[in-house]
Protein backbone atom coordinates (compact mmCIF):
# COMPACT_ATOMS: atom_id res chain seq x y z
CA UNK A 1 0.00 0.00 0.00
CA UNK A 2 2.55 2.43 0.61
CA UNK A 3 5.05 1.79 -2.39
CA UNK A 4 1.35 2.46 -4.61
CA UNK A 5 0.53 5.71 -2.29
CA UNK A 6 4.13 6.80 -3.32
CA UNK A 7 3.31 6.11 -6.87
CA UNK A 8 -0.28 8.09 -6.43
CA UNK A 9 1.36 11.26 -4.98
CA UNK A 10 4.04 11.31 -7.84
CA UNK A 11 1.02 10.76 -10.65
CA UNK A 12 -0.45 13.75 -8.72
CA UNK A 13 2.84 15.84 -9.30
CA UNK A 14 3.21 14.45 -12.93
CA UNK A 15 0.03 14.08 -14.57
CA UNK A 16 -2.21 15.48 -12.72
CA UNK A 17 0.11 19.29 -11.73
CA UNK A 18 -2.03 19.59 -8.64
CA UNK A 19 -0.25 22.56 -6.21
CA UNK A 20 1.61 21.91 -3.47
CA UNK A 21 -1.39 22.47 -1.10
CA UNK A 22 -3.11 19.99 -2.76
CA UNK A 23 -0.34 17.71 -2.71
CA UNK A 24 -0.07 18.25 1.01
CA UNK A 25 -3.33 17.50 2.01
CA UNK A 26 -3.42 14.32 -0.02
CA UNK A 27 0.09 13.16 1.06
CA UNK A 28 -1.31 14.17 4.84
CA UNK A 29 -4.73 12.28 4.37
CA UNK A 30 -3.69 9.25 2.79
CA UNK A 31 -0.76 8.75 5.05
CA UNK A 32 -2.54 8.64 7.84
CA UNK A 33 -5.29 6.22 6.06
CA UNK A 34 -2.53 3.53 5.01
CA UNK A 35 -0.93 4.27 8.44
CA UNK A 36 -3.95 2.72 10.22
CA UNK A 37 -4.35 0.09 7.52
CA UNK A 38 -1.76 -1.29 8.47
CA UNK A 39 -2.02 -1.38 11.88
CA UNK A 40 -5.49 -3.85 10.60
CA UNK A 41 -3.26 -5.78 7.98
CA UNK A 42 -4.29 -4.24 5.00
CA UNK A 43 -0.86 -4.62 2.98
CA UNK A 44 -1.67 -4.86 -0.54
CA UNK A 45 -4.53 -2.84 -2.30
CA UNK A 46 -6.71 -5.84 -3.45
CA UNK A 47 -6.93 -6.97 0.46
CA UNK A 48 -8.88 -3.51 0.80
CA UNK A 49 -12.82 -4.01 1.65
CA UNK A 50 -15.63 -1.66 2.03
CA UNK A 51 -15.42 -2.49 5.58
CA UNK A 52 -12.16 -1.36 6.21
CA UNK A 53 -12.91 2.49 4.36
CA UNK A 54 -16.14 2.18 7.21
CA UNK A 55 -14.07 1.60 9.87
CA UNK A 56 -11.56 3.94 9.67
CA UNK A 57 -14.00 6.89 8.60
CA UNK A 58 -16.12 6.01 12.07
CA UNK A 59 -12.74 6.20 14.13
CA UNK A 60 -12.35 9.41 13.09
CA UNK A 61 -15.78 10.64 14.12
CA UNK A 62 -15.50 8.97 17.41
CA UNK A 63 -11.89 11.28 17.79
CA UNK A 64 -14.27 13.84 17.30
CA UNK A 65 -12.79 15.13 13.97
CA UNK A 66 -15.40 17.74 12.07
CA UNK A 67 -17.75 16.45 9.32
CA UNK A 68 -15.43 18.70 6.61
CA UNK A 69 -12.26 16.88 8.23
CA UNK A 70 -14.06 13.33 7.41
CA UNK A 71 -15.78 14.46 3.98
CA UNK A 72 -11.97 15.48 2.94
CA UNK A 73 -10.49 12.33 4.06
CA UNK A 74 -13.33 10.32 2.04
CA UNK A 75 -12.67 12.27 -0.99
CA UNK A 76 -8.60 11.60 -0.76
CA UNK A 77 -9.20 7.85 -0.42
CA UNK A 78 -11.85 8.20 -2.96
CA UNK A 79 -9.65 9.31 -5.63
CA UNK A 80 -6.99 7.07 -4.39
CA UNK A 81 -8.92 4.19 -4.98
CA UNK A 82 -9.71 5.11 -7.97
CA UNK A 83 -6.12 5.24 -9.27
CA UNK A 84 -5.72 1.83 -8.04
CA UNK A 85 -8.54 0.31 -9.80
CA UNK A 86 -7.21 1.95 -13.03
CA UNK A 87 -3.86 0.76 -12.45
CA UNK A 88 -5.29 -2.61 -12.06
CA UNK A 89 -4.20 -2.90 -8.24
CA UNK A 90 -8.06 -3.41 -7.38
CA UNK A 91 -9.88 -5.72 -8.58
CA UNK A 92 -13.04 -3.43 -7.84
CA UNK A 93 -13.56 -0.08 -6.36
CA UNK A 94 -14.29 -0.55 -2.40
CA UNK A 95 -15.02 3.33 -2.04
CA UNK A 96 -17.57 3.35 -4.05
CA UNK A 97 -20.91 3.31 -2.25
CA UNK A 98 -19.51 5.70 0.52
CA UNK A 99 -21.83 8.55 1.12
CA UNK A 100 -20.17 12.00 1.82
CA UNK A 101 -21.03 13.20 5.31
CA UNK A 102 -23.19 16.35 5.01
CA UNK A 103 -20.68 19.44 6.07
CA UNK A 104 -21.65 20.79 9.35
CA UNK A 105 -23.52 24.40 8.60
CA UNK A 106 -22.92 26.59 11.60
CA UNK A 107 -25.18 29.86 11.88
CA UNK A 108 -23.31 32.49 10.80
CA UNK A 109 -21.46 35.18 12.48
CA UNK A 110 -23.36 38.54 13.08
CA UNK A 111 -23.38 41.83 15.22
CA UNK A 112 -25.89 42.59 16.89
CA UNK A 113 -27.99 46.47 16.27
CA UNK A 114 -26.51 48.49 18.84
CA UNK A 115 -22.95 46.94 18.03
CA UNK A 116 -23.67 48.21 14.45
CA UNK A 117 -24.57 51.26 15.32
CA UNK A 118 -21.44 51.76 17.37
CA UNK A 119 -19.25 50.49 14.42
CA UNK A 120 -20.44 53.53 12.62
CA UNK A 121 -20.24 56.47 14.47
CA UNK A 122 -16.23 55.35 15.05
CA UNK A 123 -15.34 57.06 12.24
CA UNK A 124 -14.09 61.00 12.08
CA UNK A 125 -16.34 62.51 9.61
CA UNK A 126 -14.56 66.12 10.50
CA UNK A 127 -12.16 64.60 7.64
CA UNK A 128 -12.44 63.50 4.17
CA UNK A 129 -11.08 59.86 5.05
CA UNK A 130 -13.62 59.33 7.83
CA UNK A 131 -16.31 60.52 5.39
CA UNK A 132 -14.80 58.02 2.82
CA UNK A 133 -15.12 54.69 5.72
CA UNK A 134 -18.19 55.98 7.15
CA UNK A 135 -20.01 56.10 3.57
CA UNK A 136 -18.53 52.18 3.19
CA UNK A 137 -19.48 50.74 6.00
CA UNK A 138 -22.81 52.07 5.76
CA UNK A 139 -23.36 51.15 2.57
CA UNK A 140 -21.87 47.49 3.03
CA UNK A 141 -24.14 46.96 6.04
CA UNK A 142 -27.44 48.56 3.54
CA UNK A 143 -26.67 46.19 0.57
CA UNK A 144 -24.97 42.91 2.12
CA UNK A 145 -22.50 43.43 -0.54
CA UNK A 146 -19.09 41.57 -0.66
CA UNK A 147 -16.24 42.97 -0.48
CA UNK A 148 -14.88 42.59 -3.66
CA UNK A 149 -18.05 43.71 -4.96
CA UNK A 150 -17.92 46.99 -2.28
CA UNK A 151 -14.50 48.30 -4.15
CA UNK A 152 -15.37 47.38 -7.82
CA UNK A 153 -18.15 49.90 -7.75
CA UNK A 154 -17.73 52.77 -10.08
CA UNK A 155 -19.92 55.91 -9.58
CA UNK A 156 -21.73 55.20 -12.83
CA UNK A 157 -23.03 52.59 -11.22
CA UNK A 158 -24.65 54.29 -8.22
CA UNK A 159 -27.89 55.61 -8.83
CA UNK A 160 -28.92 57.50 -5.58
CA UNK A 161 -31.79 59.36 -6.80
CA UNK A 162 -33.57 56.43 -7.62
CA UNK A 163 -31.84 54.25 -4.25
CA UNK A 164 -30.10 51.83 -5.66
CA UNK A 165 -26.68 50.27 -7.53
CA UNK A 166 -25.38 48.07 -10.17
CA UNK A 167 -23.65 45.34 -8.29
CA UNK A 168 -21.36 42.67 -10.63
CA UNK A 169 -21.31 39.61 -8.34
CA UNK A 170 -19.62 36.26 -8.85
CA UNK A 171 -19.53 34.10 -12.29
CA UNK A 172 -20.18 38.16 -14.17
CA UNK A 173 -23.94 38.22 -12.92
CA UNK A 174 -25.02 41.59 -12.86
CA UNK A 175 -28.01 42.64 -9.75
CA UNK A 176 -29.40 45.41 -8.44
CA UNK A 177 -29.47 46.33 -5.09
CA UNK A 178 -31.48 49.20 -2.85
CA UNK A 179 -29.59 51.18 -0.57
CA UNK A 180 -31.60 52.51 2.23
CA UNK A 181 -31.50 56.33 3.54
CA UNK A 182 -28.54 55.97 5.69
CA UNK A 183 -26.40 54.34 2.93
CA UNK A 184 -28.08 56.75 0.63
CA UNK A 185 -27.33 59.90 2.97
CA UNK A 186 -23.15 59.24 3.64
CA UNK A 187 -22.54 58.00 0.00
CA UNK A 188 -23.95 61.33 -1.24
CA UNK A 189 -22.03 63.19 1.80
CA UNK A 190 -19.02 61.36 0.85
CA UNK A 191 -19.56 62.22 -3.28
CA UNK A 192 -20.00 65.72 -2.51
CA UNK A 193 -17.53 66.14 -0.03
CA UNK A 194 -14.45 63.71 0.32
CA UNK A 195 -14.05 62.00 -3.25
CA UNK A 196 -13.22 65.00 -5.59
CA UNK A 197 -10.80 65.65 -2.64
CA UNK A 198 -9.27 62.36 -2.78
CA UNK A 199 -9.35 61.91 -6.43
CA UNK A 200 -6.06 63.12 -8.43
CA UNK A 201 -7.28 65.26 -11.87
CA UNK A 202 -4.42 64.09 -13.48
CA UNK A 203 -5.25 60.12 -12.93
CA UNK A 204 -8.90 59.92 -13.80
CA UNK A 205 -10.85 57.19 -11.53
CA UNK A 206 -14.14 55.96 -11.60
CA UNK A 207 -14.17 53.67 -8.84
CA UNK A 208 -16.59 55.20 -6.11
CA UNK A 209 -14.09 54.25 -3.31
CA UNK A 210 -10.81 55.72 -3.26
CA UNK A 211 -7.62 55.50 -1.38
CA UNK A 212 -5.95 58.72 -0.24
CA UNK A 213 -3.63 58.52 -3.02
CA UNK A 214 -6.34 58.62 -5.73
CA UNK A 215 -6.58 55.32 -6.55
CA UNK A 216 -9.48 52.50 -6.30
CA UNK A 217 -9.42 51.38 -2.61
CA UNK A 218 -7.93 47.85 -2.05
CA UNK A 219 -9.69 44.55 -1.06
CA UNK A 220 -6.63 44.66 1.52
CA UNK A 221 -7.19 48.29 2.25
CA UNK A 222 -10.75 48.10 2.92
CA UNK A 223 -10.18 45.27 5.63
CA UNK A 224 -7.58 47.68 7.47
CA UNK A 225 -9.89 49.66 7.84
CA UNK A 226 -12.91 47.58 8.99
CA UNK A 227 -10.43 45.32 11.48
CA UNK A 228 -9.14 49.44 12.60
CA UNK A 229 -12.71 50.52 13.85
CA UNK A 230 -14.01 47.08 15.27
CA UNK A 231 -10.76 46.93 17.62
CA UNK A 232 -12.05 50.11 18.79
CA UNK A 233 -14.79 48.25 20.44
CA UNK A 234 -13.74 44.86 21.01
CA UNK A 235 -15.56 43.30 17.55
CA UNK A 236 -13.46 40.24 16.24
CA UNK A 237 -15.06 40.70 13.14
CA UNK A 238 -14.85 40.61 9.43
CA UNK A 239 -16.43 42.18 6.65
CA UNK A 240 -18.27 39.53 5.75
CA UNK A 241 -19.90 40.01 9.05
CA UNK A 242 -21.51 42.58 7.85
CA UNK A 243 -23.11 40.84 4.74
CA UNK A 244 -24.48 37.98 7.67
CA UNK A 245 -25.67 41.02 10.01
CA UNK A 246 -27.59 42.51 6.57
CA UNK A 247 -29.41 39.47 5.69
CA UNK A 248 -29.93 38.15 9.28
CA UNK A 249 -31.56 41.28 10.69
CA UNK A 250 -33.58 41.40 7.14
CA UNK A 251 -35.25 38.07 7.73
CA UNK A 252 -35.24 38.66 11.37
CA UNK A 253 -37.74 41.52 10.87
CA UNK A 254 -39.60 39.67 8.40
CA UNK A 255 -38.29 39.84 5.06
CA UNK A 256 -38.97 37.07 2.10
CA UNK A 257 -36.21 34.99 1.62
CA UNK A 258 -36.24 35.15 -2.29
CA UNK A 259 -35.92 39.17 -2.01
CA UNK A 260 -32.67 38.00 0.30
CA UNK A 261 -31.41 35.98 -2.26
CA UNK A 262 -31.82 37.66 -4.98
CA UNK A 263 -30.09 40.83 -2.77
CA UNK A 264 -27.04 38.77 -1.78
CA UNK A 265 -26.64 37.16 -5.12
CA UNK A 266 -27.02 33.59 -4.39
CA UNK A 267 -27.50 31.25 -7.37
CA UNK A 268 -28.81 28.52 -5.25
CA UNK A 269 -31.52 28.90 -2.17
CA UNK A 270 -30.17 26.72 0.32
CA UNK A 271 -26.99 29.21 0.87
CA UNK A 272 -29.68 31.75 1.56
CA UNK A 273 -31.49 28.97 4.03
CA UNK A 274 -28.80 29.61 6.43
CA UNK A 275 -29.56 32.96 7.66
CA UNK A 276 -33.55 31.71 7.58
CA UNK A 277 -32.32 28.93 10.27
CA UNK A 278 -30.40 31.37 12.14
CA UNK A 279 -33.47 34.16 12.51
CA UNK A 280 -35.13 30.73 13.37
CA UNK A 281 -33.28 29.97 16.11
CA UNK A 282 -33.29 33.48 17.36
CA UNK A 283 -36.86 33.23 17.25
CA UNK A 284 -37.33 29.92 19.39
CA UNK A 285 -34.87 31.52 21.81
CA UNK A 286 -37.44 34.22 22.51
CA UNK A 287 -40.33 31.75 22.54
CA UNK A 288 -38.50 29.71 25.29
CA UNK A 289 -37.36 33.26 27.23
CA UNK A 290 -40.85 34.74 27.59
CA UNK A 291 -43.29 31.98 27.37
CA UNK A 292 -44.84 31.22 30.26
CA UNK A 293 -44.80 27.46 29.58
CA UNK A 294 -42.43 27.17 27.09
CA UNK A 295 -40.19 24.84 30.17
CA UNK A 296 -40.72 22.63 32.50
Amino acid sequence: MRNWLRSYLTYLIEERRVSRNTLQSYSGDLTDFVDEMEKDRVLLPNELKPHHLNAYLNELRKQGRSTATVARRMVSIRSFCKYLTIQRALDYNPSIQLETPKADRKPPKTVEIAALDKLMELPDTSNDIGIRDRAMLELLYATGLRVTELIMIDIGSVRLDMGFLLCLGSGGRERMVPVGDQGTAWVAKYLEESRPRLADPDKPNDALFLNHMGFRLSRQGFWKVMKKYASQIGLNISPHTLRHSFAAHLLDNGADIRAVQEMLGHSDPSTTQMYQTSANLKIKEVYERNHPRARR
